[in-house]
């Protein structure tokens, strides 16, 4: 065997071996959150009221204020990110100031969640007086996966090629016709992408929650933006960590059922996402 081929080998032979360290714990805590939550999960449980001081009933209002934080958020976060992308691969001047921003959306998405929490607390629940409620944690987990969403749809559209815009363009369109109807269209999926991956880390923060829109026992569904919710990812935390009575299966079933919606939703934004790119002919 020459040494090039033992190199190749060599080299899959580590990639093989990075992608088990990653995907087998992984598959560990999976098997782990099934096994032990599995019992748990049944119709009444996802349907039903917290009862008993959340020791007993179902889990209902922390999945339906999680879905309501989670549109929230694809309401606030999508448009804007979309937009700010648009510009600065579109319109933006190749200019320092251009660069400057580039890397402060970069380090946003490092900051940790508590930060944003901190920050929604004070300028949402605080300064605009919203209060402790959906609006406030939607804007808030909105600011947290904005950059994420930016970067994303930003390296989407530039990866769109650029004689598509010269042929829509010599075609008498102008420019936000050929962004509108060329670009933005043939961007998609990667928009998608970055969408999914913003979601996915919403989905399962508390620290944002905790400081602006989740109650730590409220066994009925918010009636307006401006109540209150509970949140799966808050109740967990609670149930696990401020309950130390409440029943092991509940908080095996609230882990499942918090990973199990993360887990459809992802599906269904890379089902989208499939049919996106099926209609590409490029």
């Amino acid at each position: 065997m020459n040494p090039k081929a033992r190199s190749e080998k060599l080299a899959f032979a580590l990639m093989f071996l990075c992608s088990l360290v990653v995907i087998v714990p992984a598959l560990i805590v999976v098997a782990i959150l099934v096994v032990r939550g599995i019992s748990a999960i049944n119709w009444s449980f996802l349907t039903q009221m917290p009862k008993n001081g959340m020791r007993d009933g179902g889990i209902m209002p922390a999945i339906v204020g999680t879905m309501y934080l989670l549109i929230g958020t694809l309401v606030f976060a999508v448009p804007t990110g979309i937009l700010a992308a648009i510009y600065l691969s579109e319109y933006a001047p190749k200019n320092r100031i251009t660069q400057a921003i580039r890397l402060a959306i970069v380090n946003l998405a490092g900051v940790p969640s508590i930060v944003y929490g901190l920050f929604g607390y004070g300028l949402f629940v605080i300064l605009l007086h919203f209060g402790k409620s959906v609006l406030a944690g939607s804007l808030t987990l909105a600011l947290l996966i904005l950059p994420v969403v930016i970067a994303a749809a930003e390296e989407a559209l530039l990866s769109v090629p650029k004689s598509f815009r010269d042929g829509s363009l010599a075609l008498g369109a102008t420019k936000w016709q050929t962004i509108w109807r060329v670009v933005l269209p043939s961007a998609t999926p990667g928009i998608i992408t970055g969408v999914i991956l913003g979601l996915g880390r919403a989905a399962g923060e508390t620290a944002p929650i905790m400081f602006t829109a989740a109650a730590f026992y409220k066994p009925n569904l918010p009636k307006s933006p401006l109540d209150d919710c509970m949140a799966l990812p808050y109740h967990l935390y609670v149930v696990a960590c401020e309950m130390f009575d409440s029943p092991p299966n509940l908080q095996w079933g609230t882990a499942l059922t918090l990973l199990g919606l993360v887990l459809c939703m992802n599906l269904a934004a890379t089902l989208l996402r499939a049919k996106f790119r099926r209609s590409k002919n490029w």
